[in-house]
């Protein structure tokens, strides 16, 4: 690996991605002119600059190599967000409190539909934590796209997730559910932590397409199995989502993709879920992987 460290910083554009549904997502572009390659970056949940400051790191990093960022927030970046839906011409509020896993693939698409109106002839879509089970179910279910890469930083392995929801919680949520209550906000954050109206967190529950990855070898890795691009597959050694075996996680995930021999599997050392201290050392990989593929044509 290169090293790059110490990059200068990009030009920042602040950006709006347009949903076929109408609202418009917030997203921001690092690029300083005449780039034919953009990353596409899917965030986790709550995972926007205040939260994850390695978006800087990887964006700067990009851009002052000759290839575009793209941040890309999508319904979750934050508990609860304000935009505007093109279609109403009211404002929303949206977040991870009240996101339709049905929105999911639309949200992505309004990043690389953004990206191909910007002249971008490569794109290569990543993910963090969550926002990479987003990129695996929107490849997974996307008849025409033109990502041609993808990179999948920290799968979130939802049943660590689902570890802090307790059978009376599961209880309440279903209640209310059947009680015509689903917009109605839990007495209780989710998880531990996020508060999330009764509809989205019967999804995160019973109906989670984001549901894709798995320590155990007998899970349903369908969707990862219906990708058709090559990619990358990155996680930290001190990864906890992964039960504390970070190495036998992405190793599984990608035995499941149709081209395992073709993809490359990164361990970055000493780091965790949200490499920190290492943030640097993940944009330098990142650089790296997108200039092989763009020397390979």
């Amino acid at each position: 690996m290169h090293i790059h460290s110490n990059p200068e910083m990009a030009m920042r554009q602040l950006i709006k991605a347009q949903t076929r549904r109408g609202v418009q997502l917030d997203g921001a572009l690092f690029a300083n002119g005449g780039e034919t390659t953009a990353v596409i970056a899917i965030t986790g949940i709550h995972g926007n600059f205040y939260s994850n400051p390695m978006y800087y790191n990887i964006g700067d990093t990009l851009a002052g190599n000759g290839i575009a960022f793209i941040y890309a927030q999508t319904n979750d970046a934050f508990n609860r967000m304000e935009t505007l839906n093109t279609k109403t011409g009211k404002t929303e509020i949206i977040g991870s409190y009240n996101e339709c896993f049905d929105d999911i693939c639309d949200d992505i698409n309004a990043y690389v539909n953004a990206a191909s109106a910007n002249g971008y002839r490569h794109i290569i879509l990543s993910g963090h934590s969550l926002g990479s089970n987003k990129v695996i179910h929107y490849l997974a279910s996307a008849r025409e796209t033109s990502v041609e890469h993808y990179i999948l930083v920290s799968p979130a392995n939802m049943k660590f997730t689902f570890a802090n929801a307790t059978k009376d919680e599961r209880r309440i949520i279903k209640s209310l559910m059947e009680n015509g209550r689903e917009a109605e906000l839990l007495p209780f954050p989710f998880m531990g932590w996020a508060p999330m109206v009764a509809c989205s967190a019967w999804q995160w529950l019973w109906r989670n397409p984001l549901d894709n990855v798995h320590s155990d070898p007998d899970g349903d890795f369908s969707e990862v199995e219906n990708i058709r691009q090559t990619g990358a597959l990155i996680i930290g050694t001190y990864d906890r989502f992964s039960y504390d075996e970070p190495k036998a996680f992405i190793e599984l995930i990608n035995s499941h993709t149709r081209y395992p021999d073709r993809n490359k599997v990164i361990f970055v050392q000493g780091t965790g879920h949200v490499y920190s201290e290492r943030e640097q050392m993940l944009a330098d990989i990142i650089l790296d992987l997108v200039q092989d593929w763009e020397h390979q044509g």
